[in-house]
């Protein structure tokens, strides 16, 4: 059951209904899930799509992505679920707009994921002003954190999360939780209507200082958030040390929040890769010729 000193909501990193219901009866509690192209195309049902002849159609894909995160809701009815939109190099506002305004149809509880990018940030700022909830993705600096904060300046808590990929930071060399420590700083002070959302959970360690530190919310895979239901769950404290071993230290940037969204510096090359990666997922599922 939930630790009662537990204040992060925890989110599953995933596409599978199975590995959903595994965890929830495993910790008895689940606050979320986040889906995402790669997640979708490593669902048991998808990946048996992947081979010529047995591709999705560009209409199929959705319908299966569609009853999926139905599927999902059912199961978090209370939660939180992240659907995320097709985008590659190209992908204009309008066809952003359109995807998260149909997606947003599909269940109640929807956050629609859109890539922290000049596109994205404007089509957040759209949906955001229309009422609808978004989760900015394939997060990796503090200016497009504050480029986040924003653009979506005026939503109500809750209908905004900021997903840093701490994982794939600390691939390159970097550590990854100095952004997190960093965003949260920089928030302490703002409207609170950006909620934390640590991503690209990789290792226990990521988890319990993102605890430590006070995110929000942690998405994680089921791999880690079912080792931390072997430990007992523990909640740690102010004092818990992460060993962030070789990684080179993240600065804290002194950056203000109220700037328009346009004038921070917003390209990163891991949100590019980021990007690519996905629709390189996306697209392994369907017939391009359907």
């Amino acid at each position: 059951m939930r630790p009662e000193n537990l204040k992060t909501r925890i989110f599953l990193d995933g596409a599978d209904p199975e590995e959903t219901r595994q965890v929830i009866k495993t910790l008895g509690f689940l606050d979320g899930q986040t889906t995402n192209p790669s997640l979708l195309a490593k669902n048991p049902e998808a990946e048996t799509h992947k081979v010529a002849g047995n591709k999705f159609s560009s209409v199929a894909i959705y319908d299966f992505y569609k009853t999926l995160c139905q599927e999902l809701s059912e199961l978090l009815p209370e939660g939180s679920i992240s659907i995320e939109v097709y985008a590659d190099a190209t992908t204009s506002v309008a066809a952003m707009l359109e995807q998260s305004r149909a997606f947003d149809t599909w269940i109640s509880n929807a956050h629609i994921k859109l890539p922290t990018t000049a596109a994205g940030l404007e089509a957040a700022s759209i949906l955001t002003g229309e009422g609808r909830r978004v989760n900015m993705t394939l997060v990796f600096s503090q200016a497009q954190a504050a480029a986040v904060y924003a653009a979506t300046k005026g939503a109500r808590r809750g209908s905004v999360f900021l997903s840093p990929f701490v994982g794939r930071l600390d691939d390159r060399g970097e550590n990854g939780m100095d952004l997190i420590k960093n965003i949260l700083k920089m928030y302490a002070a703002s409207d609170t209507h950006v909620e934390v959302l640590t991503a690209s959970v990789r290792s226990m360690g990521h988890f319990l200082c993102a605890l430590a530190m006070g995110s929000d919310i942690i998405t994680a895979p089921a791999k880690i958030l079912l080792a931390w239901a072997a430990l007992g769950c523990p909640v740690p404290g102010a004092e818990y040390v992460y060993e962030s071993g070789s990684f080179a230290p993240i600065p804290y940037e002194p950056l203000t929040l109220d700037a328009p969204w346009q004038s921070y510096a917003i390209g990163h090359p891991l949100t590019d890769s980021g990007i690519a990666k996905f629709a390189s997922d996306w697209n392994s599922l369907i017939d391009m010729g359907a």
